[in-house]
């Protein structure tokens, strides 16, 4: 047992990302069923679609699982309440102020973990009241911090400032780098690419086989100007960057980007004007598996890793 295997009652201190458009109730479920956390992503789910996936999840498992909201969803509200009238007793929040929905969850029983990006938000997500933090280096796939911090140097950091459990996210794909990043003061992982990349992710075949054919430097950050994402170098980041040559205004960048471009290509699979979202270690990722045989290699690795390292003799 450590923290955060205490915390959410839980085999083993592996959190799967809530990822939009990947982290459906088949995902959370099955990750929980292993020994993980589980999480549903209601980032791109309708306030209805969402209560469906949290009754499926129920049913499906009978361990713990959560939610992940980013703040800024237009049906914040309405999410908030499905989640308590479901019963949901973990919630995850990111792209947001801590502050606005922190003290309602607890007040209903909810342990609550907010994702950031820098030991600022860290410190006022502590003083807000939430039970653990996840830092996310740059290397994550999706939405990012704009510092572009590495998760190497955010994790120490972050550590050096905070007294609750934190969790490590961006780059983390392996045992080796859960052992890597626990040594560096983290209690669990944060997983998404290589969970994105499993038989139960509800992404797109396309997408999915996409991802094991990534290498390295084939990912990027762009579209600061309006929330930097991470994604694939496909024909739509070869047209933004033509666009970038052009030095655009933000609306002009937000009209390119048009409605529902990451559903296009991580639900839909359309490679070619799809927004593909993932992080650098696909680079890692050579096979789409099943969650529970993705979580057992990492604690394989893990265990292999911590006895390498007790050799060293220096």
């Amino acid at each position: 047992m450590n923290r955060i295997t205490e915390l959410f009652k839980i085999k083993y201190p592996v959190i799967q990302a809530g990822m939009i458009w990947n982290s459906g109730y088949k995902l959370a479920s099955a990750v929980s069923n292993a020994g993980g956390l589980g999480i549903i992503g209601a980032g791109s789910m309708y306030p209805e679609v969402l209560r469906e996936h949290i009754q499926k999840c129920k049913k499906a498992t009978t361990k713990p699982f959560g939610v992940n909201v980013p703040m800024l969803y237009p049906n914040v509200e309405e999410i908030m309440k499905i989640i308590v009238d479901e019963g949901v007793k973990i919630v995850f929040t990111s792209a947001g102020n801590p502050k606005t929905w922190t003290s309602f969850l607890k007040e209903n029983g909810i342990t609550v973990v907010h994702v950031v990006s820098s030991s600022v938000f860290a410190l006022k997500a502590e003083a807000a009241g939430v039970d653990a933090i996840v830092a996310e280096g740059f290397e994550a796939g999706g939405h990012n911090g704009r510092d572009e911090t590495t998760t190497f140097t955010l994790i120490p950091m972050v550590k050096e400032h905070i007294k609750i459990p934190l969790i490590a996210a961006g780059g983390i794909a392996t045992g080796r780098g859960m052992l890597a990043a626990m040594v560096l003061g983290a209690d669990g992982v944060q997983v998404g690419s290589r969970f994105a990349a499993s038989v139960e992710s509800s992404a797109h075949e396309n997408f999915k086989k996409t991802i094991i054919t990534v290498k390295e430097g084939d990912t990027q950050l762009t579209l600061k100007e309006l929330a930097p994402v991470r994604l694939i170098k496909n024909k739509f980041y070869q047209d933004l960057q033509e666009l970038y040559e052009r030095c655009p205004t933000t609306e002009e960048l937000a009209q390119f980007l048009g409605r529902a471009r990451a559903k296009k290509g991580m639900f839909e699979g359309d490679l070619i004007e799809g927004e593909l979202e993932i992080g650098q270690v696909a680079g890692l990722i050579h096979e789409i598996k099943p969650a529970a045989a993705i979580l057992l290699e990492m604690m394989n690795d893990f265990e292999d890793a911590r006895k390498e390292v007790t050799k060293f003799d220096f």
